[in-house]
């Protein structure tokens, strides 16, 4: 009856492994079959090299660098913000916060993750950006700044907590032989336990940077929807991703070209996304054999 039972469960498990592998193949094929139809008719030089983004004009252009643009500015400028503020948390919780203190607050910095992305979304064009505007005077009501700040206070939660984890896995003999040799409590955090646990806050890093490239709603509401090759972010932009739902909520006809750049522009944020994941796996295996 054990074995049986054990039989079940294994063979559920691996039904629940293939439905996830299945699920991801059947999404890079949808990605790959619609893209392909079109760059049969746009060319993907075109679209690799082109500074204009209208395939919705009556002037056609297809080239995807300014969604690039938008979408690198939105993230650079949203990690700019969460990677110092996540990791000094990370840093402050792991080295010197009372133990009780930490299970409360943790908990309360990771409330962040469950707030709605639309809520964001109109937190920073109702409020970030009236308050940017006053001290620069000139911005436009929709921009990349406000987005990107607010999507830095979004994923602040991914830095820490990973980081904070990965600062507790260290074991706790590494602080106490710095201590024995007399390093202060910063000294330690700072040459000892930060370093050790690189790989993990490595990890996080790249993991924030995922979340803000994929990040949708904020930049909807808060960015604009103006694709331009540039990298001000006092001006209104357009993300792959608020391309992407602009076309689906549209009445964009099925099957056409015009369509099918939403695939295009999916597959390209696949691709980073795809990329990035990689590079996070491979800086862990890295930093884990340096300090074995």
């Amino acid at each position: 009856m054990v074995r049986k039972s054990e039989y079940v469960i294994e063979k559920f498990l691996l039904l629940s492994a293939c439905i996830t592998i299945l699920t991801t193949v059947g999404i890079i094929l949808v990605l790959a079959i619609e893209a392909f139809k079109f760059f049969s008719e746009v060319s993907i030089v075109e679209f690799l090299t082109g500074t204009e983004w209208t395939p919705l004009f009556t002037k056609k252009r297809y080239g995807i660098l300014p969604l690039l643009s938008g979408t690198l500015l939105t993230s650079f400028i949203a990690i700019l913000v969460a990677l110092p503020i996540g990791l000094a948390i990370a840093i402050y919780l792991s080295e010197y916060a009372p133990k009780q203190f930490r299970q409360y607050v943790k908990p309360s910095l990771e409330l962040l993750a469950a707030v709605p992305t639309v809520v964001y979304g109109f937190f920073a064009l109702t409020v970030i950006t009236p308050f940017l505007q006053k001290l620069i005077p000139g911005m436009s009501g929709f921009n990349s700044l406000s987005a990107g700040f607010v999507m830095g206070i979004m994923i602040i939660p991914i830095i820490s907590s990973l980081s904070e984890d990965a600062l507790n896995a260290v074991p706790y003999s590494l602080r106490e032989a710095s201590y024995g040799m007399g390093s202060t409590r910063f000294q330690t955090a700072m040459r000892v336990t930060v370093p050790a646990a690189s790989s993990g806050i490595v990890v996080s890093i790249i993991l924030a940077i995922s979340r803000a490239i994929g990040e949708t709603m904020i930049v909807a509401i808060a960015a604009g929807q103006q694709p331009r090759f540039t990298f001000n972010p006092l001006v209104p932009i357009e993300t792959l991703t608020a391309y992407i739902v602009q076309v689906s909520l549209g009445d964009v006809p099925h099957n056409s070209v015009e369509y099918r750049t939403i695939f295009a522009a999916g597959i390209t944020l696949f691709v980073f996304t795809f990329i990035l994941n990689t590079l996070s796996h491979w800086l862990k295996n890295k930093y884990r054999e340096k300090y074995e």
